[in-house]
Formats: C-alpha cells, sequence, structure tokens
C-alpha cells in the first residue's frame, strides 16, 4: 500500500521523510494539489455499493483505496494553478479531491478536519490550559480599554498575531514583539490584537510530537540577548539546539492534548523560564522540523515516515457481514 503527501514542490522537510520511506521500501507519492487539474489527475467511480478511485501524478496512478496513510504536510489550494483559474474551480477541485480522499480508509497525519481546527490560537490555548499545560496570561480582544486593563495587571506584555503567518505571497512571518510600556492600545479597536504576559525566559522548546513519540531540543537564551527580541524566530546569536528530555507531566499534558486535538503530529512551542517551567505558546499541526533534526541529530524524519508506513487499520466486521472504517 501507498503513502501519499500532499505538500508543495519546494519541501526540504517533505524530502527528508521520502528518503526514509524510499529506504524501506514503502511505495511513496507526493503531489500538490494546486495542480488539479493539469498535473495531478483523479477519478472516483461510486458504483454497485463500492467505490473505485485513482490518483495520477508525474505519470504515476494510485489507487486511493489503496492508500496506508496521508501526510497533509504544506498543501497548495486545489485548482490555483490551472489556465484558468477560479473561485468556482478552487471549490470543485477542492470537494472531489478531499471528498474522495476522506473516504479512502487511510490514516491522517493530519486530518483536514482536525487540522483546520488546531489552526485556532484561542482553542489551542483553552485546551492546553484543560490538559494541564502552563499558559502565560493571554488577551485577544477589540476593546482597547480591556487591553489597558490587561496591561496594568500584567505590565510586560508581548503582541502576536491570532492567525499566524500573514497571507502574502509568500507567506510573511509576523515576530512576536514586546510591548512599550506607553502604548495606548487605540488601534486595538481595528482587529483582534492577542496580548500575552512576557514569559522571563531562559530556553526555547520546540517539542515534536509524532504519535506517542516525542523528540524536544532546546535552545538556551544567549547570556547577552535583546530583551526586546523575544521571537526565537528572528533573535540573533548562535546558541544551537540541542536535545532535551520531556519532563513527565508535560508529556502527559501533551498525549492529552494530540488524543482531544485527534492530532497524531505536532510541533509544539515552549517557552522555559527561569524556574524550569515550560509555558505553552503554540502548537503548529504542520510545523517544520528539519532545522532541529539538522542540529540535534534527532531522528524526526525517520520517526515520521514510521509512522506513516505503518499498516492502516483493518475494517472491523458487523454480526450482519458489513464493514466500518476503524479511525
Amino acid at each position: 500500500m501507498t503513502v501519499l503527501i500532499l505538500t508543495c514542490e519546494e519541501d526540504v522537510t517533505a524530502d527528508m521523510v521520502v528518503v526514509h520511506l524510499n529506504a524501506s521500501g514503502v511505495p511513496v507519492v507526493r503531489l500538490d494539489p494546486a495542480d488539479l487539474p493539469g498535473g495531478v489527475a483523479l477519478s472516483g467511480e461510486f458504483a454497485h455499493g463500492a467505490f473505485r478511485g485513482h490518483l495520477q501524478s508525474a505519470g504515476r496512478l494510485v489507487s486511493i483505496t489503496g492508500l496506508r496513510s496521508i501526510w497533509v504536510r504544506r498543501p497548495g489550494t486545489p485548482g490555483a494553478r490551472a489556465p484558468e483559474a477560479s473561485a468556482w474551480l478552487a471549490e470543485e477541485s477542492s470537494q472531489a479531491l478531499w471528498g474522495m480522499l476522506r473516504g479512502s480508509g487511510a490514516r491522517w497525519m493530519n486530518h483536514p478536519d482536525a487540522a483546520r481546527r488546531a489552526r485556532h490560537k484561542p482553542w489551542q490555548l483553552r485546551l492546553a490550559q484543560e490538559c494541564g499545560l502552563p499558559v502565560p496570561a493571554t488577551l485577544i480582544t477589540t476593546f482597547p480599554q480591556a487591553a489597558r486593563d490587561f496591561a496594568e495587571r500584567y505590565p510586560d506584555l508581548v503582541v502576536k498575531p491570532v492567525s499566524g503567518a500573514h497571507p502574502q505571497d509568500p507567506p510573511r512571518a509576523v515576530p512576536t514583539s514586546r510591548v512599550a510600556p506607553d502604548a495606548d492600545f487605540s488601534a486595538v479597536a481595528f482587529g483582534p490584537t492577542l496580548l500575552q504576559q512576557r514569559v522571563a525566559k531562559r530556553a526555547d522548546i520546540r517539542l515534536t510530537a509524532v504519535g506517542e513519540q516525542m523528540l524536544a531540543a532546546r535552545k538556551a537564551t544567549a547570556e547577552d540577548a535583546d530583551p526586546d527580541e523575544v521571537d526565537v524566530r528572528f533573535a540573533s546569536g548562535d546558541v544551537p539546539w540541542r536535545a532535551v528530555d520531556v519532563p513527565p507531566r508535560v508529556a502527559d499534558a501533551v498525549r492529552s492534548y494530540l488524543r482531544r486535538a485527534e492530532l497524531a503530529y505536532g510541533a509544539f512551542d515552549f517557552a522555559e523560564d527561569t524556574d524550569g517551567t515550560w509555558w505553552f505558546l503554540e502548537c503548529n499541526q504542520s510545523g517544520q522540523f528539519g532545522f532541529v533534526e539538522v542540529e540535534t541529530g534527532q531522528p524526526i524524519a525517520r520517526t515520521v515516515a514510521e509512522w506513516l508506513a505503518r499498516p492502516r487499520p483493518e475494517p472491523r466486521r458487523h454480526v450482519n457481514g458489513s464493514h466500518t472504517r476503524v479511525c
């Protein structure tokens, strides 16, 4: 059975996983939904109580019901590269592709419904709280006065986007920034603003969870670090990432988070304070891990490949002879 990887053409992280799948002899097909129709073709037939479907890309034909797993990595929007692209074609292509794949019986990393829900930052923060992960005091508001009151209670704040990257082409990362002490917050009225108590951190933590496996890395804050550089993605300095053990309480909470979020993969970001507490910042359901593997040597790509290569669940047979899929 075949592993299907849905991602863009230039994705080094996916390349790392494909190397391990090829080495283990597991068939793999990689395609970008943005190439449907055109570079990617599909067909599905529903007849006589059964379904037969196929995808074709780069001259390779794969049976949809013959998929063991589907990795939704960084896919483009179906129909985006069509000569006559339109919102109508995008919706038609999306309905056809995702509708067929949902009925494939394959294992998902991650299922598109779970992945869509997991992107919402407010939902993440509440789920993290419920699972026992420490969450910095956070306010999301369009009320300027609410922001001012919050700043009085928590004078040291950072501001970050609610949704993540700015949707330009290519997407632009918006850094987390420290809030000036004299901010008046009037602009909060023009759009939801996320304010969060700054963690006086001694390190950043990236925990990559693949199924039940957890691989964590720690990047210590440089002694001479600028206190205004709060976003590790944009901070100066050359402190490397180092592999680190996951505290048992954090591991239990992360497993609970993944189980309740119905995720097979999650890239968790934490800030470690001076007491050693890991404060939850976010969970990216399709986060990068290549940079961590390169610096730490942790076998993240191999772990992802092994999860994708596992056999999919067998259908359960009812007493009347019919079948249902095991999720």
